[in-house]
């Protein structure tokens, strides 16, 4: 059988002998960096520009994913005093919304920086922790990697749809 040439920049593929944490989490950065691919290339207006009856824009599930990797990362696992996770409607409408300095470039940046911050975070926790969570009971770290590689994959799915109303670019990275 003839060998095929793997890309090492493809962590699922790499990692697919790997443990499931390495798993785990090489799916969930696989997902991360398709969504910036998505946005990359983009105006700041055509980022913003709705193209479907919801107000979904590309910049706006960029903002939105930066306020989830923070609610389930940062707030459940390191939250700062007085910090609660979010568990209104409102909220969530609120995390699409953009506000006029919500750039490509500073959006791109804030879910890269947030990004690196839950990286650390979860490092420091078995997968078999578990967390308080205001609406589910408790939810294990496991289960938190799992649910952000599922919200993630779904909103990747979204931006790509998107992005080919925007210009036509299409594929899976």
């Amino acid at each position: 059988m003839a060998e095929i040439a793997i890309d090492p920049t493809l962590g699922p593929v790499v990692n697919r002998t790997a443990g499931e944490r390495e798993v785990l989490e090489s799916f969930l950065d696989f997902h991360r960096t398709v969504l910036l691919r998505k946005l990359h290339g983009l105006s700041d207006a055509d980022a913003a520009r709705r193209l479907v009856p919801s107000a979904t824009t590309v910049a706006g599930l960029v903002k939105h994913l930066t306020e989830i990797e923070r609610n389930w990362f940062h707030i459940l696992l390191e939250p700062s005093p007085g910090e609660t996770f979010p568990t209104t409607d409102e909220a969530a409408l609120a995390s699409f919304t953009l506000a006029e300095d919500d750039t490509v470039e500073r959006l791109a940046a804030d879910y890269q920086q947030v990004c690196a911050r839950s990286r650390e975070i979860v490092a420091r926790f078995d997968l078999d922790h578990v967390v308080p969570h205001p609406q589910l009971g408790e939810v294990s770290v496991r289960w938190i990697l799992v649910h952000m590689i599922e919200e993630t994959a779904r909103h990747v799915g979204h931006a790509d749809i998107l992005r080919e109303l925007t210009d036509g670019t299409t594929g899976a990275l």
